[in-house]
């Protein structure tokens, strides 16, 4: 039996069903799960001073793409939008291989925790040189994050109407059974799962409606989750119309694409009819604001989502189209997008937290395990020091998105610190960092 006692909080955010918020509070952690949280408590195990901090649950990341690390602003991609975005990097992709996509999500991984992320998806699409999804699984399997891999896939190339180039796609046949290995061999459904793996066809732009299908219907069989882009821009929506003859929202229905089992990415320019669609079967939305800036996509109705009884958390995106992979400012952004469409008081910072953590968590078919700070939960743990200049002169300590630490002192994940003194300890981040800029420098050239 190993435990960790979190000791005297200035304020421990719990993010609970009550939604409490304890000062000089105590956090006790038991084999990864969070035994008693009160005052005065006691262990015989590691003790972390709180003093001068603030607790809360580990953020959870619904959107990424790590592989894209390699190819942060670029300069032919800085200015474009989505398609423009997409074509300008796919040659770039196309000569990775599992080096590359190993180290990028080791990096990407290690970006993530130190902004407090303890759970995050990844969404890889394609597989230059030989690459596989094993080989990001390994690199979160060593970072030591939480980790929903999704299997995702292009099958649609220019030549057949596509966006992607032909060398980047595959058979559909191939997809589905590499999606079938890599769920039998890596999917874990137990309570605290560490890795899970879901399926996901990147998007109506470079899959055929025959594969969106085909793959509902084996991750049903499976029992993993379903994840792709939709509605991401303007382009995304005359497409959809164009080719398949309605909005994307009536394409996923049509193909079995709602459900609690399924997320989507982005979802800036749903309707009314399809944010109701989405409340009224549980569909959730993984909300990218800064790569939604960063394309201008536009701002997403996250208001009216939520409002409507809509599942929504964060993502920070592919660091291609972000240029980062902080969650704690991508929940600030998101704070502050819908502030300048509803006012200041229309998302509050808490709210913003909420949907980075809780949120997150039931997007990703985990809120009764983790997300929030409560008996029973996985002890998914981060904990912000406020004593520093950016939290000087703060009346509001919690108020962590208005005046507060961008990176964490400590990060705890399943009761393991990934972070410590606000270094990551679970690897070797300078020799992975380094690694990595010699293969963008091979990119390069």
């Amino acid at each position: 039996m190993k435990e960790t006692l979190i000791r005297g909080a200035d304020v421990l955010v719990t993010m609970d069903d009550a939604r409490r918020e304890l000062k000089g509070a105590d956090v006790l952690v038991r084999d990864g799960v969070i035994a008693e949280i009160g005052t005065g408590l006691d262990t015989e195990g590691e003790v972390i001073n709180a003093a001068g901090c603030v607790v809360t649950p580990g953020l959870v990341n619904t959107h990424h793409h790590l592989y894209q690390t390699l190819t942060r602003a670029v300069p032919s991609a800085q200015d474009a939008d989505l398609f423009g975005w997409l074509q300008t990097l796919y040659p770039i992709w196309g000569r990775m291989g599992p080096e590359h996509l190993f180290t990028s999500a080791q990096v990407g991984l290690a970006e993530l925790a130190l902004s407090g992320c303890t759970m995050t998806s990844d969404h890889l699409y394609l597989y230059p040189g030989g690459g596989q999804l094993d080989d990001t699984i390994a690199a979160a399997q060593e970072v030591g994050l939480r980790f929903h891999a999704t299997r995702g896939s292009m099958s649609i190339g220019e030549s057949k109407g596509g966006l992607p180039p032909d060398a980047l796609v595959e058979d559909e046949r191939a997809i589905l059974e590499d999606s079938i290995r890599v769920v039998d061999r890596y999917h874990d459904a137990s309570t605290g799962a560490m890795i899970r793996v879901g399926l996901a066809p990147c998007s109506p732009f470079s899959v055929s409606r025959e594969l969106m299908r085909d793959t509902a219907e084996l991750a049903r069989d499976k029992g993993v989750m379903l994840h792709t882009h939709l509605a991401e821009n303007d382009e995304d929506i005359a497409y959809s119309e164009a080719n398949f003859g309605c909005r994307p929202g009536q394409y996923a229905e049509d193909l079995g694409w709602v459900g609690e089992d399924v997320w989507h990415a982005h979802c800036v320019k749903l309707d009314g009819v399809e944010i109701d669609l989405f409340a009224r079967t549980g569909t959730g939305v993984a909300h990218c604001p800064c790569s939604n800036c960063r394309l201008g996509s536009g701002i997403a109705s996250v208001r009216q989502m939520r409002d409507a009884g809509v599942s929504v958390g964060l993502g920070v995106d592919g660091s291609a189209s972000n240029d980062a992979g902080n969650l704690i400012l991508e929940a600030r952004q998101a704070m502050l997008l819908q502030r300048v469409q509803l006012g200041g008081a229309g998302f509050s910072a808490r709210e913003a937290l909420e949907i980075a953590t809780r949120g997150g968590a039931q997007v990703l078919g985990r809120g009764s395990e983790c997300g929030q700070l409560a008996v029973g939960f996985r002890a998914d743990i981060a904990i912000w020091d406020v004593s520093g200049v950016e939290s000087a002169g703060s009346w509001d300590p919690a108020a962590l998105l208005l005046a507060g630490p961008t990176q964490v002192r400590d990060l705890l994940v399943d009761g393991q610190r990934t972070v410590a003194a606000g270094d990551v300890i679970s690897f070797d981040l300078e020799n992975a960092t380094q690694k990595q800029n010699q293969l963008v420098q091979g990119l390069m050239e």
